[in-house]
């Protein structure tokens, strides 16, 4: 048995508009300190169920900015892990970073700490495009940054992009698709902007500071990148994720499949309970850093909050997590977890979204048409 490991690092150099992650803008943070927080808490967590015994099979260092650490940082932190866990040898190791932020020397560093795939937030190459997203970096950063991350030894590389950008067009997203696949990652991820509650963008949708684009130009965004992605040979394998074959994010298809992984750090979630029967449970950190190095010290635990998750809610849970992926999932995988048959308890529920043309049953798989893929948050709350 494995299980995956998030590390939450909540500093940037600054809050971009459109963030809803537990991110803080700052100058400095308390690396030091919060590196020895990490540690004790994976420590803690390493020896109780259900952890205990398990190997460590991917890690994902996200945020804020991970790449403001150290590499030094970063590899007590891995280092730590393989001591408490094991860490399986063909472990994926990811951490994100903002093109403005590394340089050779520091990517080199990492890579030796044993991070073995690096994920850029390049987010457009347009100028206008990325001064409205409020990034701090340019195209030509990231185009520097990618350089020297295949010089590093990164054969892993994700980059990621946002469409359906107020003031955008058709014209720039395919810009932005070409931008990418010039720099030859073996992953990009294209996410659709969002207005989350709590945001900076959020708050000027409601006072009509922004307006967000026509339902028609944005499907038409995602229609340009599920088709112009995989003619550049990166297969769509989720709603956002496309890759060349067998380099899919193994870390993140631990979450659409509904797997057990730990967070560790500042407001990371954790969640427990992915075989047959037994507990399920889901359970979050103290957001603040200060208050989590503190809990972190005073009892080697942050624990602010948690849930059990019961049958029903884990089988909801289950079909439209895996519904994300275009392999979708397969009948005989929900009864082995459950021991009940999917008709039975969603029969009612996925029969119209099959007549709709929503759903397709495909080699004892049901999954998303594409159709549904434009519909996908309307299918799965259906689900709910």
């Amino acid at each position: 048995m494995s299980f995956s490991l998030y590390v939450h690092i909540p500093w940037c150099h600054s809050k971009c508009p459109y963030c809803d992650f537990n991110s803080h803008a700052a100058s400095s943070w308390p690396e030091a300190q919060y590196t020895r927080a990490l540690i004790s808490e994976l420590k803690d967590r390493a020896g109780t169920p259900p952890y205990s015994g398990q190997r460590i099979r991917t890690i994902f260092f996200g945020g804020g900015t991970p790449s403001l650490f150290d590499p030094k940082s970063i590899g007590e932190i891995i280092d730590a892990a393989n001591r408490a866990c094991g860490i399986e040898p063909d472990a994926e190791i990811s951490l994100e970073a903002n093109p403005g932020t590394v340089d050779l020397a520091k990517l080199g560093g990492m890579r030796a700490a044993g991070v073995n795939r690096i994920s850029f937030g390049a987010q457009s190459f347009n100028a206008a495009t990325l001064k409205f997203l409020g990034r701090i970096h340019c195209a030509d950063e990231t185009r520097a940054a990618a350089g020297m991350a295949h010089r590093a030894g990164f054969d892993r590389l994700n980059l990621d992009l946002i469409f359906a950008v107020p003031g955008q067009t058709v014209a720039d997203v395919l810009f932005d698709i070409e931008s990418v696949a010039a720099l030859e990652p073996d992953h990009i991820s294209a996410y659709n902007l969002t207005f989350e509650e709590g945001t900076a963008f959020f708050t000027d949708l409601k006072h009509g500071r922004i307006k967000q684009l026509a339902t028609d130009e944005q499907a038409a965004m995602y229609q340009t990148v599920r088709e112009e992605i995989p003619r550049r040979g990166y297969a769509m394998y989720e709603i956002s994720n496309y890759a060349a074959p067998g380099h899919e994010a193994r870390h993140n298809l631990t979450y659409w499949r509904a797997q057990t992984y730990l967070g560790i750090g500042a407001g990371a979630h954790s969640y427990a309970g992915d075989g047959r029967g037994g507990q399920r449970k889901r359970w979050w950190n103290e957001k603040l850093p200060a208050r989590y190095i503190s809990a972190i010290e005073e009892r080697k635990n942050a624990e602010t909050g948690a849930e059990t998750i019961d049958e029903a809610g884990a089988q909801s849970e289950f079909v439209f997590l895996n519904l994300r992926l275009r392999e979708g999932f397969a009948i005989s995988d929900f009864h082995a977890r459950f021991g009940r048959n999917f008709e039975s308890i969603f029969g009612i529920v996925a029969t119209p979204l099959f007549n709709n043309g929503l759903l397709t049953l495909d080699r004892g798989r049901i999954k998303l048409t594409d159709r549904g893929l434009e519909m996908a948050d309307s299918v799965f709350a259906e689900f709910v």
